[in-house]
């Protein structure tokens, strides 16, 4: 489908950040979500010392400092490289990609991630460019995935069957950076699957279904699997902890970790419910939208629910949700 943009996407990254009502955001990428203590703490600390003392959760297992002062992105990104949280500047928008989170899967998306960073011409690609590792998330329209030996190309099985998996995902990457023109995903290049596949080679017929499989709260293989309220986190918690972020905002932690702030049930009234930014955050909002689901988190439900503060609706989950849109008046739900 063609385009007519005349400027670049305007996702935040960790330098280049975003500035918001409440002052500037910046987004962390965390490749795979695996942080371990002492890089977490680092994250922590930024937001405790630069920011408003929240991290954010995103729906790419990335974390989020907000309320930085102008300028205090320059010590952010000090504090990242030292951790080894920017190992490229010149690519770090594009360093998105979410993995199954109970799976062994970290070796590879590491190798990815070296690879991708090491291609120059890629650090021109958007940041809405998204790479998926593992059956659980191969629903979620990564530009390009992985199941097994599978390569999924726009949220889809390509046919394509891979023997070097970090080859294939840097093929089809250059391939779609040059066949994008202003396009920020490979679903709005004309024809863009078909072209990259028959660059990559020939597929099968065998096709694999996409899905997403979100992980429950709880204990899991003597990890412990935690939500995260709305998905924002008192920075003072979890010290000394290591993490795996999930694409759902929550965590997965050893069995043993503190849990004060998150909830471990899917009987938490919190459990399935999102909401965006809102008031004062977000200037487009119309209305305190996290206060909003305060009040309202407890109410009897069937399914998902997500708070929208306006008509964009940002940070809506995949799947069957219940939505809430601010109209200025109110809420409109939207079922």
């Amino acid at each position: 489908m063609p385009t007519d943009r005349i400027r670049p996407d305007a996702c935040p990254g960790a330098v280049d950040v975003h500035r918001a009502a409440d002052g500037g955001l910046a987004r962390v990428r965390v490749p795979g979500g695996t942080l371990g203590a002492e890089a977490f703490d680092v994250v922590r600390t930024a937001a405790l010392t630069l920011g408003n003392g929240e991290i954010e959760l995103t729906s790419r297992a990335n974390l989020q400092v907000r309320g930085l002062a102008p300028g205090a992105e320059h010590t952010l990104a000090a504090m990242l490289t030292d951790a080894g949280l920017l190992p490229s500047r010149s690519h770090e928008r594009m360093r998105n990609i979410v993995a199954a989170p109970l799976e062994d899967n970290q070796a590879l998306v590491d190798a990815l991630d070296r690879a991708l960073c090491a291609v120059p011409k890629l650090a021109d690609l958007p940041g809405r460019f998204l790479v998926t590792v593992g059956a659980a998330v191969s629903g979620l329209n990564g530009d390009i995935g992985l199941v097994g030996d599978a390569l999924f190309l726009a949220g889809r099985d390509s046919g394509l069957r891979v023997t070097d998996p970090v080859a294939a995902v840097v093929a089809a990457a250059e391939a779609f950076q040059d066949l994008r023109g202003d396009a920020w995903r490979l679903s709005e290049v004309d024809d863009g699957v078909r072209k990259v596949t028959e660059r990559l080679g020939t597929p099968g017929a065998e096709r694999l279904a996409p899905a997403v499989t979100p992980v429950a709260p709880g204990p899991v293989d003597g990890r412990l699997v935690t939500g995260v309220p709305l998905g924002r986190l008192d920075a003072r918690l979890l010290a000394g902890t290591p993490v795996r972020i999930t694409p759902w905002r929550g965590f997965v932690l050893p069995a043993d970790a503190p849990v004060d702030g998150l909830f471990t049930s899917v009987d938490s009234p919190w459990h399935g419910v999102t909401a965006c930014t809102g008031r004062p955050g977000c200037a487009k909002s119309l209305s305190d939208v996290r206060a909003d689901v305060t009040r309202w988190v407890g109410t009897p439900r069937a399914r998902p629910a997500h708070w929208s503060g306006c008509a964009r609706r940002c940070g809506r989950p995949a799947g069957d949700v219940v939505e809430f849109v601010a109209t200025g008046e109110g809420y409109e739900e939207i079922r």
